[in-house]
């Protein structure tokens, strides 16, 4: 059976000072983060996930967005060295638990910068958003560590949007999503629909046909309610605030051995 583990970091007091990238800064409410958080935290486990909370980084104001820390496949966890120098401190405490979990781990070594929101697994294909967080050498490290055990690495490039997964995630049969004017180049994917909202393109699949959404995506939630999934809705309105989104607050781990 496949595992059903998910990795969360709770918000710090100092969330409000976050990098912002590509969109205008906002007041960030923090007590309301807090809630969204634990509502987040609660949809996961709902739907069959145990999550595993990692040691807080109060120190690090972006550290609730856990994704970019690691990358895992099959039993393997790569842990990265972001992009954004502010934020390299929060991998140790996603090592840790990472190792507990029996993850092998590997690194990103210098000059390469790799973000986990720039990863999308689809199957064994593993596309590698280069862009502002992500360089060559950061996806060269990935490929090393990931092809010999079975993965196709494909390196897509990213300027509209912070992170691959800001423009585009995949659906359970494999079918890439995004909002059109935020995704590079669609072709790159061999099945691409488009949907109507921004925050419509990421989702989280809990199993059984069942997506983790964002509330800021109704018309999305619809369309995909249409085609037979069953829609989670989650108001992540103060992490969207920071460009986060539904994926890049869990590390879900499916592979991990029995």
């Amino acid at each position: 059976m496949p595992s059903q583990k998910a990795l969360v970091r709770r918000p710090g007091p100092r969330l409000a000072e976050g990098l912002v990238t590509h969109i205008e800064r906002e007041t960030v409410d923090v007590e309301l983060a807090a809630r969204q958080w634990e509502a987040y935290v609660e949809a996961l486990r709902a739907n069959g996930w145990e999550t595993t909370e990692v040691e807080p980084a109060d120190d690090c104001p972006d550290a609730v967005f856990v994704e970019d820390t690691v990358v895992v496949y099959r039993n393997v966890a790569l842990i990265t060295r972001p992009g954004a120098e502010s934020r390299r401190a929060e991998t140790a405490g996603v090592e840790e638990a990472v190792a507990r979990l029996g993850c092998s781990v590997n690194w990103v070594w210098e000059p390469g910068t790799l973000d986990g929101g720039d990863v999308l697994k689809v199957g064994d294909t593993i596309y590698v958003g280069r862009g502002g967080r992500t360089n060559a050498a950061g996806v060269q490290q990935l490929r090393a560590v990931f092809e010999p055990l079975g993965a196709r690495v494909v390196a897509v490039p990213v300027s509209k949007v912070l992170h691959l997964k800001s423009a585009v995630t995949a659906l359970p049969d494999g079918t890439v999503i995004g909002h059109i004017p935020k995704v590079d180049t669609p072709s790159l994917y061999p099945r691409f629909l488009p949907v109507p909202e921004e925050s419509g393109g990421h989702v989280v699949l809990l199993g059984g046909g069942r997506l983790l959404m964002a509330a800021s995506a109704p018309k999305t939630a619809e369309l995909l309610g249409d085609l037979g999934f069953e829609p989670v809705v989650v108001d992540i309105s103060e992490f969207e605030k920071l460009e986060g989104c539904v994926t890049c607050l869990s590390v879900r781990l499916r592979e991990l051995y029995a």
